[in-house]
C-alpha cells in the first residue's frame, strides 16, 4: 500500500464511526487538558506584573487560575453524567434562563460594570458572564429545533427567519450591555447550523448581506467602535490612542520571532499592553514561545475542533440529529473565537472582547468551555455504546 493510500485509509478511519473498544474520545480528552495546562503557564506568566501592582501577589491570577481549573473538570464530570436526552428536554429552559441572566446583568447593582461594558454578575468565587452562558443555551436550543423541524427548514425558502429572530432576541440583549462579539459568536452559530441542516442556498446570500449591514450600522452608529475599526486600519497612527493596544500586541509577536523569548522573558506584560493575561494573552505567547508556540496551540485547537465535527458526524451517520447538531455547534463556536482572538491580537481582526478557549483568563469561559467538552465525551460515549449495540444485533 502506498502513502497516499494509507494517509487516506487513516484520515477514513479518523472520521468515520468510532471504534467500539473505547467508550470514550481519549484524543479529545487529553486535548482539553493539555490546552487547560498551557492556559494555566501563560496566565501565570502574563498576569504577574498587574498580580503584583493590585494585590502585591504575583501569582494572584495564576492561582485563581488554578481554581478555575479545578472547577472546570469538576464541571467536566458532571456535564459528562447529564444524558443527551436530558439537555434536548432542558432547550427551553436553558434558553430562559440565559434570557434572564442577561437581563439581570444589565440592572445597576447586580450586574458589574468595567471598562463602560456591564457584562458581569458576581459570585462567590468569579464574576460570571451570561454571555457564555447564551452561546451554550442557544446552539442547545437550536440543536433542538432543527431536529424536529429537520424537513420544514431543508424545504422552505424562508426557513432562516424563525432560527434568526431567536437568535435576534439574545443578540439584542447582548448589544445592550454592550457585547458585540459575542453577538457575532450566536450569528456564526446559527449561520454554520443551518448550513450543516441544508437550508436552501439563497437564504445564506441574504443571510451575509443582513448580516453585513447589520455590522456596518452598528459601527457607523457607536463612536467607540468607529474607533476601534479606524484602530484597527492602522494602530501606529496613533499608538499612544487608539491603536494602543494593537501597536503593542504586534510588537510583542515581533519580538518573539520564531522561537520566542523563553517563558516569563516577555517584556510587553510589563505593563505596557493592557489585558495581558485575558484578552491579549496569546500575543504574550507569541512573545515569549515565538511563531512555534502559537503554531502548538492552533494545532491542538484545529484538532479539538476536529475531533468536535467528527463526533457530529458519527451522530448524523447514527441518524441521531439532535446530538450532531449540538457537537457541529459546539466545534463552530470554539473555531470562531480562537480564530477571532488570534486574529485580534495579530491584527487581523478588530479589538474585540473575545478570549481563546481554555486559555485566557476568565472563570467564566473555562468553565462553559469544559460543559461543551463534556458534552462531546457523552456524544461520544453514547455513539459508541449504540455502535457496539448495532454490531452485537448484526452478530446474532
Amino acid at each position: 500500500m502506498g502513502f497516499w493510500d494509507q494517509f487516506k485509509a487513516r484520515s477514513v478511519q479518523a472520521t468515520t464511526v468510532t471504534p467500539s473498544s473505547s467508550l470514550y474520545d481519549r484524543t479529545l480528552l487529553w486535548l482539553y487538558l493539555i490546552l487547560l495546562l498551557i492556559g494555566l503557564l501563560a496566565v501565570s506568566s502574563a498576569s504577574i506584573p498587574v498580580g503584583t501592582r493590585l494585590y502585591s501577589d504575583a501569582f494572584y491570577f495564576a492561582k485563581r487560575d488554578v481554581l478555575y481549573i479545578i472547577l472546570s473538570c469538576v464541571t467536566c464530570y458532571f456535564a459528562l453524567q447529564i444524558p443527551m436526552e436530558k439537555w434536548e428536554k432542558w432547550h427551553v429552559k436553558l434558553f430562559g434562563v440565559a434570557l434572564v441572566l442577561l437581563f439581570l446583568v444589565m440592572i445597576p447593582g447586580i450586574g458589574r460594570e468595567v471598562n463602560g461594558a456591564r457584562r458581569w454578575i458576581p459570585m462567590v468565587l468569579f464574576n460570571f458572564q451570561p454571555a457564555e452562558f447564551a452561546k451554550l443555551a442557544l446552539t442547545c436550543f437550536l440543536a433542538s429545533y432543527f431536529t424536529r423541524r429537520y424537513d420544514e427548514v431543508r424545504s422552505r425558502k424562508l426557513s432562516a427567519f424563525k432560527p434568526f429572530i431567536v437568535m435576534g432576541v439574545m443578540g439584542c440583549f447582548l448589544l445592550v450591555q454592550p457585547d458585540l462579539g459575542s453577538a457575532v459568536v450566536l450569528f456564526i452559530i446559527t449561520f454554520g447550523l443551518l448550513f450543516i441542516v441544508g437550508a436552501n442556498f439563497w437564504q445564506f446570500i441574504g443571510l451575509i448581506g443582513v448580516g453585513l449591514l447589520l455590522f456596518v450600522w452598528l459601527v457607523l452608529t457607536s463612536a467607540y467602535r468607529l474607533k476601534r475599526i479606524t484602530g484597527f486600519m492602522d494602530p501606529f497612527k496613533d499608538p499612544y490612542g487608539t491603536g494602543f493596544q494593537l501597536s503593542n500586541s504586534l510588537m510583542a509577536f515581533g519580538r518573539g520571532g520564531f522561537f520566542g523569548e523563553g517563558l516569563g522573558n516577555s517584556v510587553l506584560k510589563l505593563e505596557y499592553l493592557p489585558e495581558a493575561h485575558t484578552d491579549f494573552v496569546m500575543a504574550i505567547v507569541g512573545e515569549e514561545f515565538g511563531f512555534f508556540g502559537i503554531l502548538v496551540i492552533i494545532i491542538l485547537l484545529g484538532l479539538l475542533v476536529f475531533r468536535a465535527m467528527k463526533i457530529g458526524r458519527e451522530s448524523l451517520i447514527l441518524e441521531q440529529r439532535f446530538k450532531g447538531f449540538l457537537a457541529f455547534g459546539i466545534s463552530f463556536w470554539i473555531f470562531f473565537q480562537g480564530f477571532v482572538n488570534l486574529g485580534m491580537a495579530l491584527g487581523m481582526l478588530p479589538t474585540k472582547g473575545l478570549t481563546f478557549p481554555l486559555i485566557s483568563y476568565g472563570g467564566s469561559s473555562i468553565i462553559i468551555m469544559s460543559v461543551t467538552v463534556g458534552i462531546l465525551l457523552r456524544i461520544d460515549h453514547e455513539n459508541r455504546l449504540m455502535r457496539g449495540g448495532q454490531a452485537r444485533l448484526r452478530d446474532d
